[in-house]
């Protein structure tokens, strides 16, 4: 079973990495092209799943509900923006160094916390530190103060709700309501280029792949086994000389940087990042692509966060009026009727399917195992 599912994750990887980029580069009248459309929205579905993988950490494996990741998508999604803003420079439309929205409100200087965004590698780290630092101080102080089950997920929530509220004032000079958009280019590659959409995705398959091995890693480290215990039973943990706050800790702010990652892989291949992606509502969605998928398992989040999204895309396109009402159900049919997901629930079942097998193979190779009979005359006991 074990050689049977890496052999399946090594395959789902190559599938990903190199045959669907292969596919795209293909000549355009080839009946097998991935079209440049269909490569870039599943860049966006992968970066999703590696928010997806850092929720199913948190929630998963810890049993910690948090309703406020949208907060570290959007930290290093507007960290991966701010960049690229500058990197637009006097191709703006109105010609100045300062991007267009501080021009529309007047701004005559930059602010001094984008500066440092001009730099490269500056932004590739504040991509994941800036959220990390976040959770870290924000964890800190709730886990220190015993905060936890629901208390703990509707502070999350007000966390995301204020946030978004913060996010959307003009005196922030992160662009408000509309957030950041019109880039041109990545890293001094054209971003409207197909070969640069090829490159990003690649990228965001390559960075998906590492966050699943980090977090399969972790899991069956002796510290995740740690977190499994702080999920069934906290107290338990407690009382065994262990710190469950540090160790919710230590994860929560993991989850954050894997958020923010997926927020800066996200922004380049889509255009634009607003504070809409910030807000409860966002959040609340991230977890239902983990319930859906199957929390604590890995590969369900991965499943959930690209099956959830291409429904949306497709029925946002065919159906419009239909998406919310699909969402609604799929929760309550989760709640209701297969609380694993799709993957937990599908591994229920081949397990229970295998053990059975086993044992009928077992017992039908007893009944054949010819009986020895009765003794010789001779050879019996007195």
């Amino acid at each position: 079973m074990r050689s049977l599912e890496r052999w399946g994750l090594v395959a789902g990887a190559i599938a990903l990495v190199v045959v669907l980029p292969a596919l795209n580069a293909l000549p355009p009248g080839s009946p097998l092209r991935v079209s440049d459309f269909t490569l870039n929205l599943f860049g966006k579905f992968l970066a999703y799943a590696i928010l997806a993988l850092g929720i199913d950490l948190i929630w998963g494996y810890t049993g910690v509900l948090s309703l406020g990741h949208g907060v570290f998508f959007g930290l290093g999604a507007y960290a991966m923006g701010m960049h690229l803003m500058l990197e637009i420079g006097t191709r703006s439309v109105y010609g100045n160094v300062l991007p267009d929205f501080m021009v529309w409100n007047q701004v005559k200087d930059l602010p001094l916390f984008w500066k440092p965004f001009y730099s490269v590698p500056f932004t590739l780290v504040a991509v994941l530190v800036v959220p990390a630092l976040f959770a870290y101080v924000f964890g800190f102080l709730t886990f220190r103060s015993r905060i936890r089950g629901v208390y703990f997920s509707i502070i999350t929530q007000a966390l995301a709700l204020s946030t978004w509220l913060l996010f959307n004032r003009n005196a922030m000079n992160l662009g408000g309501t509309n957030g950041l958009s019109g880039f041109k280019s990545v890293f001094g590659f054209t971003l409207n280029s197909a070969t640069t959409q090829r490159g990003l995705y690649i990228a965001t398959a390559l960075c998906l792949c590492g966050a699943y091995l980090l977090c399969r890693w972790i899991t069956r480290s002796p510290a995740g086994r740690v977190l499994i215990a702080i999920r069934d039973s906290e107290n338990r943990v407690l009382f065994s000389g262990y710190s469950p706050a540090a160790f919710k800790l230590f994860v929560f702010v993991v989850s954050a940087g894997l958020a923010g990652l997926a927020g800066a892989l996200y922004v380049p291949q889509v255009g634009i990042i607003t504070p809409a992606k910030i807000g409860v509502l966002p959040s609340i969605e991230m977890i239902i692509w983990v319930a859906v998928g199957g929390r604590g398992t890995l590969l369900g989040p991965v499943v959930g966060a690209l099956g959830v999204n291409w429904l949306q895309s497709h029925l946002t396109t065919n159906y419009p009026d239909l998406w919310l009402l699909v969402l609604g159900g799929l929760f309550v049919a989760v709640v209701l009727f297969f609380p694993d997901g799709v993957v937990g629930t599908a591994q229920k079942l081949i397990t229970r399917r295998w053990r059975v097998g086993s044992a009928t193979a077992g017992s039908a190779s007893q009944n054949l195992t010819p009986h020895p009979g009765p003794l010789p005359r001779g050879e019996r006991g007195a």
